[in-house]
């Protein structure tokens, strides 16, 4: 097997992980009560607040801005963040990450699953596009798209669930819209494999996207409430994100 087709292998590979990885344990949460629930949850938004600020910070924008001079790179981080709170206003991107608060009626859970597959889409371009940088430095990104999936997959259950669907069905439906990941993966492969130089503005691109979702989403969510672990908690789970990306990133560089 050539380079070439290892790098897409391993694209693909990490990206199909990057979107199933946090369906699966963020059903797994679906076992325990909602108590236990209420105290899981935010502590993995926290530790997802560390995961993306350190793949944004430590890994997308350097390595972005080892090929474009810094007014272009962060002109792509800027665009990512518009680009998303766009999409978020036209509800394309929704976000929940209480599995029993999310209420919605049947008929609206389509945008859940539309929602659902534009995030994951992202998310494959994102960490196809890392691994075209290299197969380690798209393994930890993958990582911190899992983290993330994980409340967000357990928002989504809990709007599926809230609106009348079963267990089972909340799983296949959710299961359907990480197809997205994939298809963003291969179209981040093909673009990038036609068009390298564009590699870079990607990588700085997703970086507004992982700091758009974790200062106007998940860092507001921990504020929010009396549940869930507390300031010094936290604290401690953001950083230990932060570390976790360090560590991987020397580790694996």
């Amino acid at each position: 097997m050539s380079d070439s087709s290892l790098v897409w292998a391993a694209a693909l590979g990490l990206s199909a992980a990057g979107s199933i990885g946090g369906l699966l344990v963020a059903s797994s949460l679906l076992l325990f009560g909602a108590r236990t629930r209420a105290r899981v949850v935010p502590s993995l938004v926290s530790y997802a607040v560390g995961t993306l600020l350190g793949a944004a910070a430590l890994g997308l924008m350097p390595r972005a801005l080892e090929s474009l001079p810094p007014s272009r790179a962060f002109a792509a981080l800027l665009g990512g963040i518009l680009t998303f709170f766009i999409l978020e206003k036209l509800v394309l991107l929704r976000h929940c990450h209480d599995v029993d608060d999310c209420v919605v009626h049947r008929s609206t859970t389509t945008l859940v699953i539309v929602g659902d597959a534009v995030h994951t889409f992202v998310d494959g371009v994102t960490i196809a596009a890392a691994t075209l940088v290299s197969v380690p430095f798209g393994i930890w990104t993958a990582l911190a798209a899992i983290t993330h999936e994980i409340p967000q997959e357990a928002g989504d259950f809990g709007i599926l669930l809230a609106a009348g669907h079963s267990r089972r069905k909340a799983l296949m439906l959710n299961a359907m819209s990480a197809i997205g990941g994939l298809l963003g993966a291969a179209v981040m492969l093909l673009v990038g494999s036609a068009v390298p130089l564009l590699l870079p503005y990607v990588l700085a691109f997703a970086a507004g996207n992982f700091l758009y979702v974790s200062m106007s989403d998940l860092i507001p969510h921990l504020h929010r409430g009396d549940t869930g672990p507390s300031a010094l908690q936290q604290v401690i789970l953001i950083a230990l994100g932060l570390v976790t990306i360090g560590a991987l990133d020397q580790f694996l560089h």
